[in-house]
């Protein structure tokens, strides 16, 4: 993954959101990057309430970063 996160700086906010999607898939892919055991956990975690909270708090957390990052769009017309 060559210098794949090249900015935080997107030009709106749902592409801010889709970045903090994607920065939580990329620390999943890194934690465990063997992919048949991130299949084979998933199945633990796809119907747990608790779990998909968890990720949702993740991605809003990484969104936060971006917002600010972006000064929350204030900047951009």
């Amino acid at each position: 993954m060559d210098n794949w996160l090249p900015s935080l700086i997107t030009p709106t906010p749902s592409e801010g959101y889709d970045l903090a999607v994607k920065l939580a898939r990329i620390a999943v892919k890194k934690t465990q990057p063997d992919a048949a055991i991130r299949d084979k956990l998933r199945k633990d975690y796809e119907a747990d309430a608790d779990a998909l909270i968890a990720v949702s708090h993740v991605v809003a957390i990484h969104f936060a970063t971006i917002a600010a990052a972006n000064d929350h769009w204030r900047a951009v017309k």
